[in-house]
């Protein structure tokens, strides 16, 4: 037989319950302050849900009631320089960190409300009506509320979305030298999503002082916690992580705020992450205003049980015992608090001249509709006064990869806030391919940091780290393919993070990669990136051609206060080059394409590796043309004026690129050049591209998959015969 010896995990793992010794040793101004907070969500929520019954609120109306206690007893502890975030369902997370924010000594629940609290509800209203006065101007609305100054980081409406980005505000924290934390709030659905996981595992493995708060409410919509998982605790995914973890009633508020302060020591003290699970219930429905009862999916009798068990209830009856309040102080606070929200109303809505008896929304106070574009990204202004690239011969020869590394080092020399991270970009002297050679070495693994084969997670972190301000970070995802395991944090958060949460915020970080093709790396490993961010907002794109473009395009990169997503060519990265002499602090700005060779028949735009090949191309057919390397190309980046003035030339358009039909770039550039340039184009714009297929293992397959100099050759003779010449 065998021998078995029954293994332990290390992390700890409790129950906290509260006795009646907590209640009566609680401090009186803690009780009092979570008293009122509790009694201000709550009167705020159910003025949400009266207006989304009136069809006032565009859009969902996630209500907290019934959670309260989960956010009250977690956040009325917090220091204001503390982050939080949280879910679509985070009302009461937000108003919780706010109220907290500006009531340091607390809220005396016999006092009346104050100014300050007064501003908290117009704007967090505001913002749920869609209103120009709101903390996000009206876009973020009730799933997307963020108030940096009290440290409300931003709720989201991915399930698990906001994890990655938590542990990135996490490790500016620490790496500031603060002992200030971070919680991130979700439900139980998201327990099981892989960016939580993910997060929970690199949080663990660099100690960071993060919180994974679980509120687990029971029911992801309608579909109850046993049927997700084979162990409904959702805590004990801390036993996988070597991640200590409390399980408490948070119908309780006391309970919860005494597991947090446990908690908290530890992250305080730089033990790293921990994990909350705080059992409660959601009163009404997943949106609006009937109970889950009205759907079928839950019984009136265990509705009962837990409205019962309000936490409303239970803080203000344990206050009555101690002679800390009586029951007509606790009606008085309600009726203060409700008048307060009538008068936040009040100052929104008016009657609805065409409907007796209807209220609407005050015109004056939507957004102006010129607002929508504005933030997607930033102005660029950063840029200004920095020096550009000039005509001086002096250069010296390098080749790419080694001109990657150098001006890396260089910005990292000059900017101590510059962060790299990527799977093995500390090992390997540079990496898979030598673009980090040295910095590990020089800089230390406080800042070129190895991360677990996780782009999920670290992508996700560097945004939370960009958001936070005071780190840069320079992210390599060892290939572009692998942008799609981590989607969600690329797309729906950093890129749109700018724009939804208001336009203000900069998103400073940098994402590399490096297209492949031609590699046999096959067709998981080997795309061309450019289309899919093209056509998302908020990102940047740059694609250099050479070295010399290069630093000036990562130089350029690293100043903006928008995400750029630098393109990198493996063909290029061994080629002689050159790059001018000095300190390679030049700038290449947006809008700034290079027309590298002038013609007349025809106008070549094209990026990365394939300048080279169109240059090829052109020399051996002896077509006159305007060959457009664009550097920056993404839709507020391109240089328009060059392509401009070259069609209105050449009245014909050749767009070469290297990768797969369905993804192209040059479809949605041919688009835009054709809406803009139609009246001088005298045939279609054409293209030169890859096949339909992602490239193949076999030599033979691959090489028929994409495109090089033979495939512009036939591109540039079919412009020509087109023309009848």
């Amino acid at each position: 037989m065998p021998k078995k010896k029954r293994l332990q995990t290390g992390a700890d793992w409790f129950e906290l319950t509260t006795t009646p010794a907590d209640w009566n040793a609680a401090d009186p101004t803690l009780l009092s302050t979570m008293l009122a907070e509790l009694h201000l969500i709550r009167s705020f929520e159910e003025t949400v849900l009266e207006l989304a019954g009136e069809g006032l609120v565009h859009g969902p109306a996630h209500s907290s009631i019934g959670q309260e206690g989960g956010a009250v007893g977690s956040i009325v502890g917090l220091r204001s320089t503390d982050g939080v975030n949280g879910s679509h369902r985070g009302h009461h997370q937000f108003l919780a960190k706010a109220l907290t924010h500006v009531s340091p000594d607390g809220i005396d629940p016999a006092q009346p409300i104050t100014p300050a609290i007064q501003t908290i509800f117009d704007r967090t209203l505001s913002e749920i009506l869609g209103l120009a006065s709101g903390y996000c101007r009206g876009r973020g609305g009730s799933m997307h509320l963020q108030w940096f100054e009290a440290g409300a980081l931003g709720t989201n409406a991915i399930v698990g979305g906001g994890a990655p980005m938590a542990a990135g505000n996490a490790w500016a924290q620490k790496h500031s030298g603060t002992t200030d934390l971070t919680i991130n709030y979700f439900g139980d659905g998201a327990a099981q999503i892989g960016s939580v996981l993910e997060s929970m595992n690199l949080a663990a493995a660099w100690k960071l002082p993060v919180c994974f708060f679980v509120e687990n409410n029971l029911y992801a919509v309608s579909t109850h916690a046993s049927e997700a998982t084979a162990d409904p605790r959702f805590s004990v995914r801390g036993q996988g992580f070597g991640i200590p973890s409390w399980r408490v009633d948070g119908m309780d508020p006391l309970a919860v705020y005494l597991a947090t302060r446990e908690a908290a020591e530890r992250m305080r003290a730089g033990e790293g992450p921990t994990i909350i699970e705080a059992e409660v219930y959601r009163f009404f429905h997943q949106n609006g205003p009937y109970p889950g009862s009205a759907f079928g999916y839950r019984t009136k009798e265990e509705e009962a049980v837990w409205r019962a068990r309000d936490p409303l209830d239970l803080v203000a009856s344990k206050m009555i015992e101690r002679d800390l309040i009586d029951a007509e102080g606790v009606a008085a606070l309600r009726a203060r608090v409700q008048q307060a929200m009538t008068e936040s109303v009040d100052r929104l809505l008016e009657s609805d001249p065409d409907t007796p008896g209807k209220r609407r929304i005050r015109p004056e106070l939507w957004p102006e509709t010129s607002f929508v574009n504005v933030g997607v990204r930033g102005d660029a202004s950063e840029l200004d006064g920095l020096p550009g690239l000039d005509d001086d011969p002096a250069r010296r020869a390098v080749k790419l990869v080694d001109a990657v590394s150098q001006v890396m080092d260089r910005r990292m020399e000059v900017d101590p806030r510059i962060v790299i991270m990527g799977e093995d970009v500390h090992r390997l002297n540079g990496g898979t391919n030598g673009a980090t050679k040295g910095l590990a070495k020089k800089y230390g693994d406080e800042r070129v940091l190895g991360t677990p084969i996780s782009e999920n997670a670290f992508i996700g972190l560097a945004g939370g780290l960009a958001l936070d301000g005071r780190f840069r970070p320079v992210v390599e995802f060892m290939y572009p393919d692998f942008m799609w395991v981590a989607a969600d944090q690329v797309f729906n958060q950093i890129g749109k993070a700018r724009h939804m949460f208001g336009g203000d915020n900069p998103v400073p970080l940098v994402l590399r990669t490096k297209v492949a093709m031609g590699s046999g790396y096959g067709s998981q490993h080997l795309m061309d990136p450019a289309g899919i961010f093209a056509t998302s907002p908020g990102w940047r794109i740059v694609a250099p051609s050479n070295a010399a473009d290069y630093v000036g395009l990562m130089n350029a990169a690293l100043a903006l206060q928008d995400p750029v997503l630098v393109i990198e060519h493996v063909d290029l990265y061994g080629t002689a080059d050159e790059v001018p002499t000095g300190d390679l602090d030049y700038v290449i700005p947006p809008g700034t394409a290079a027309l590298l060779r002038e013609g007349t028949e025809v106008t070549v735009i094209s990026y990365l590796s394939m300048v080279a090949h169109a240059k090829q191309a052109i020399e051996q057919t002896g077509v006159d043309a305007d060959l457009i390397d664009l550097r920056w190309l993404d839709r507020a980046s391109i240089d328009w004026t060059t392509i401009g003035e070259s069609i209105k030339k050449t009245n014909a358009v050749l767009i070469v690129e290297q990768g797969s039909q369905g993804t192209s770039y040059g479809a949605w550039l041919s688009d835009e050049i054709q809406r803009r340039y139609f009246d001088w184009l005298d045939q279609p714009v054409a293209r030169v591209t890859g096949e339909e297929a992602s490239p193949s293992i076999s030599r033979v397959l691959e090489r028929a998959a994409i495109a090089r100099t033979e495939e512009v050759v036939a591109g540039l003779e079919a412009v020509r015969a087109g023309f009848g010449r």
